[in-house]
């Protein structure tokens, strides 16, 4: 538990590399995967990289890592407008909780522009691409030494 890292990944994620482009860039979630061993390894941090579709599975796997993870880097996706259930989760749970966003969704729709889980993140990085997961990364290594 003291370095295992969940890093949780909403809606649509599993396209990543292929939905919007010009958006998300050409990465995909196994890139992100891979890029954050790589920076984990270095803080001693281990990493489960999980993405689901369906908001319960994203409650379930919060409530999981309670008993099972140092910390928790969420990127809720269209979620994260939504969804007071998974910011009821993660006020339940007692580690740090980092959001991130690929995209500046402050720079987009109106709409995007308000994050639920923001009011429970101990820091939130958006629009550096795939990179502020690496961002989230090394974050949660100094968060955690």
């Amino acid at each position: 538990m003291d370095n295992l890292i969940y890093i949780l990944n909403g809606p649509n994620l599993n396209l990543l590399g292929k939905r919007e482009p010009e958006i998300y860039g050409a990465d995909t979630l196994e890139d992100v995967a891979a890029m954050c061993v790589e920076v984990g390894a270095g803080f001693g941090l281990e990493i489960r990289m999980l993405q689901s579709n369906h908001e319960g599975e994203i409650v379930t796997w919060i409530q999981e890592a309670r008993n099972h993870a140092a910390g928790i880097i969420i990127n809720p996706a269209a979620y994260s407008h939504t969804s007071i259930a998974i910011l009821d989760a993660l006020n339940a749970y007692d580690g740090p909780v980092l959001e991130v966003h690929i995209s500046n969704i402050h720079r987009r729709e109106a709409f995007r522009h308000h994050s639920h889980i923001s009011a429970r993140a101990d820091g939130v990085i958006a629009g550096f691409g795939v990179e502020g997961y690496a961002l989230a990364m090394r974050r949660m290594g100094s968060l955690l030494s």
